[in-house]
């Protein structure tokens, strides 16, 4: 049996990109690529996580010695720092938080905006843009205006672009009972019983024994999959999150943000220091970004009034010299060229695909740029947001979800119309402990309770 995105043999190649996607000296990572290469390993990471079968057991121990001196080349970054104090300094002075109440209205709406831009993306998970858009034409639905459906798709192009093989066909409109199960929303439900039994006193540690009691580890992937391999081998945290990893700039953090930022409502820098304490479990430098960028973006869209003002507050929690917020500034330029009409949408997606040319799919800093130009172009238009998000082609699910959070959120659940919240039928299938779905409109209340005030002290526990 082969565990995807945990065979040494397959993390070589991954961990070769991950450090000179970090700068990286190419002296030190030639020479061990070379031994690597004449050994007859692969040096170009498999595309699902896994080769195609087991590695003799002479390379599987070359590539337990590779990845030791591998993980020796990861050096600090004075410009992207892993530590809180550190990543704080590098941060503009905090906006002081005007405690402006939160309505029901605006929480139920990024519950239910983070499920329908999932849901709208699971199907098409892993297939490219132009799948994308050959089967949503095959099936009239392009522009993407409503969720996928088989119907009307010809044999040829089902077989050219197979669906999610764990989505389909639960998350096509035709099938569609409540949203299926999804790692975007199990992390949501886990983080929020994490903050009602911890609150501002939520240390990592906790977040590493939820992780072992509550998540199936099949049901946790990349980076995610890495650390909780490295928490069962007794590694220290942050150690979980360096050892063996070579998807830690990935987007796995990133999708775990939405409940720190929505019990943070307003204040964009406590959001961003809770989703730290959860970061920092799995991933390093512009994967902990991420998480703490999205966190923010939560919590400004229950409060703000524009997207322009919820991405601002984004910008205020990301280390202005990190490659992440290089790629929001793309996405933010990209996304207002879009709204002016300078851009088209296929030529906005071109412009960020050429710039992330041969990067992962579900890499932190692509996926950020569609979500900040989805975000930037459409943030007021949850149709247009959600249908672009999905569209450009990386992680469909994830980015849908995201976008259609802050959007919900912003907009609150009444402005999303019933074609995307009606076959949710409040319900959220799960493979977390106590019960095998949750209420959405529950998990808005409880969450709105934590809101109000119950989660205080993140940034003074922190010392900051």
């Amino acid at each position: 049996m082969r565990l995807t995105w945990a065979q040494p043999e397959d993390l070589v190649a991954g961990e070769l990109t991950a450090l000179r996607e970090q700068g990286a000296a190419e002296s030190g990572i030639a020479p061990i690529e070379q031994r690597w290469a004449d050994a007859g390993g692969s040096t170009r990471p498999a595309p699902s996580g896994a080769g195609e079968a087991p590695a003799p057991p002479a390379l599987r121990a070359l590539a337990r010695t590779l990845l030791d001196e591998l993980q020796a080349l990861q050096v600090p970054s004075a410009a992207e720092p892993d530590e809180w104090n550190d990543i704080a300094a590098l941060l503009p002075p905090a906006r002081p938080t005007p405690g402006t109440a939160v309505a029901f209205e605006r929480v139920h709406g990024a519950w239910l905006g983070r499920s329908a831009g999932c849901l709208l993306g699971k199907p098409v998970e892993k297939i490219p843009r132009e799948g994308i858009e050959q089967i949503a034409r095959a099936t009239g639905n392009w522009p993407i205006s409503t969720y996928f459906t088989a119907a009307g798709l010809t044999r040829d192009l089902a077989e050219r672009w197979p669906w999610n093989r764990r989505s389909a066909p639960t998350s096509l409109t035709e099938n569609i009972e409540g949203m299926p199960e999804d790692d975007d929303l199990n992390f949501a439900i886990l983080g929020l019983g994490l903050l009602e039994a911890h609150g501002g006193n939520l240390t990592t540690e906790h977040i590493a024994g939820a992780w072992l009691a509550a998540l199936p580890a099949g049901r946790i992937f990349t980076a995610e999959r890495a650390a909780y391999r490295n928490l069962l081998d007794a590694r220290e945290i942050p150690n979980t999150a360096r050892h063996h990893n070579p998807y830690r700039e990935w987007i796995g953090a990133l999708i775990r943000a939405d409940v720190h930022g929505w019990v943070h409502p307003g204040d964009a820098r406590a959001a961003a220091a809770s989703a730290w304490t959860d970061a920092r479990l799995s991933h390093t430098r512009n994967g902990i970004y991420g998480e703490m960028w999205a966190a923010a973006l939560c919590s400004a869209s229950l409060t703000e009034t524009t997207a322009d003002a919820v991405l601002d507050a984004g910008d205020t929690v990301l280390p202005p010299a990190s490659r992440l917020a290089a790629a929001v500034r793309l996405g933010r330029t990209t996304g207002r060229s879009l709204a002016r009409g300078r851009l088209t949408e296929a030529r906005s997606l071109d412009l960020l695909h050429r710039e992330f040319d041969g990067m992962h799919w579900v890499h932190t800093l692509n996926n950020a740029a569609l979500i900040a130009c989805a975000l930037q172009a459409y943030g007021e238009d949850f149709d247009a947001a959600v249908a672009l998000a999905v569209a450009g082609g990386w992680d469909t699910d994830s980015v849908g979800a995201t976008v259609g959070s802050v959007v919900g959120g912003l907009l609150g659940a009444g402005a999303i119309d019933e074609a995307w919240t009606a076959p949710l039928q409040d319900r959220i299938a799960t493979s977390l402990p106590g019960g095998a779905s949750r209420s959405i409109r529950d998990l808005a209340e409880r969450t709105l309770r934590l809101s109000r005030g119950t989660v205080p002290g993140v940034i003074e526990r922190m010392k900051v």
